[in-house]
């Protein structure tokens, strides 16, 4: 499986508590060296918390579901 693939999976386990929240997340890339950039959609797109849930909950989930990941950015 890819490593996009791979992301996008562990992306799946991420989205249904965004939606809870009114908002989500859409993959738009990710590089050779593991680096992976998404973008916050909906309620998450201007909440004061989203670099937080960036950080500490889909960059959590994605390097604990594909350890290629290294880091994850907002694009």
């Amino acid at each position: 499986m890819a490593l996009r693939e791979k992301v996008e999976d562990a992306l799946k386990k991420v989205r249904p508590s965004l939606q809870a929240d009114g908002g989500d997340v859409q993959l738009v890339d990710v590089d050779a060296n593991g680096l992976v950039r998404v973008r916050l959609m909906g309620a998450c797109k201007g909440c004061p918390m989203s670099q937080m849930t960036l950080k500490n909950g889909i960059e959590k989930v994605l390097k604990q579901n594909v350890p290629e990941v290294t880091s994850v950015e907002s694009a």
